[in-house]
């Protein structure tokens, strides 16, 4: 059984650094990055196959050299066997489709897997639409908004639970040949029914932290040359998406006053405690 787990560096909102240059195009070099927390439950269900029928996750992004850490987040914090960079200047300022068609070439270059796992949505797009346009490419079955899933190694088919129009009190069940897309939801809560699977999950998370330590010897990275793929269709030359203006949102003025108060100072503690009381008491 083998997985790919695509994944993506997003803007570190939480910093408040976030740089676009005067075309309306993210400076992902100038903005501090993390990966993408919808990718990680893509990343748990991979890891849930791994652990229950073996073989290998392969960690797939698509991004500047500086993405080389988010693949290894992703090998520290979840577990990766191997990590894929697809790394070029002629993919910069991808939009989704331009996204779609470098990682559908890239699977294909890597051989073709059993499921590739997607997450929802990416905290800077917010689109959703990279993990199922790149299923289009691959011309494979897709199920979206996933909550658990069995695999049937011997017939080679999916089973997954899914939420309806992401409603979670509507799930229904279906069930796709692989190879298969998975999206996976946040709902999505990876399950270890057995103590073999319990130990061999606790093994596999204890492996995947040593070999973050050294995940460069992991790693591989891809150019469009490598891929084969034509400047013209990826990229930004190759997005039909036009980014017409972008609005900065402003930091809130701070309408707080702090009162910095000596801890020793006994008749200034008493002073907030008398302040603290009413609430503590349930009071207005």
């Amino acid at each position: 059984m083998h997985t790919i787990v695509l994944t993506k560096g997003v803007p570190d909102f939480r910093e408040g650094e976030v740089s676009f240059d005067e075309d309306g195009h993210l400076e992902r070099g100038k903005t501090p990055t993390v990966m993408n927390p919808n990718d990680k439950h893509a990343l748990e269900a991979a890891l849930q196959t791994r652990v229950r029928h073996g073989g290998r996750v392969s960690l797939m992004s698509m991004g500047p050299p500086g993405y080389k850490s988010i693949l290894q987040e992703g090998m520290r914090d979840v577990y990766a066997d191997d990590l894929y960079l697809i790394s070029d200047r002629e993919f910069a300022a991808a939009d989704t489709w331009a996204t779609a068609i470098t990682l559908a070439t890239a699977i294909r270059h890597h051989g073709e897997p059993d499921l590739v796992f997607a997450g929802f949505k990416t905290a800077d797009g917010e689109t959703g639409h990279t993990g199922p346009q790149t299923c289009w490419c691959l011309d494979w079955p897709l199920v979206t908004h996933v909550v658990a899933l069995e695999v049937d190694e011997d017939d080679r088919r999916l089973r997954a639970k899914r939420l309806v129009e992401g409603d979670v009190e509507e799930i229904e069940t279906v069930e796709v040949p692989m190879p298969a897309v998975v999206v996976a939801d946040p709902e999505f809560q990876p399950t270890y029914r057995t103590a073999t699977n319990r130990l061999q999950h606790k093994r596999l998370r204890r492996e995947t932290q040593k070999r973050a330590e050294e995940y460069e010897d992991h790693l591989e990275m891809w150019d469009h040359e490598e891929l084969n793929l034509d400047p013209d269709y990826v990229g930004l030359d190759g997005s039909p998406t036009i980014v017409e203006s972008v609005d900065p949102i402003p930091r809130p003025p701070s309408e707080r006053e702090a009162l910095a108060v000596d801890p020793g100072d006994p008749e200034a503690m008493g002073q907030i405690l008398e302040e603290m009381q009413p609430f503590a008491a349930g009071g207005d």
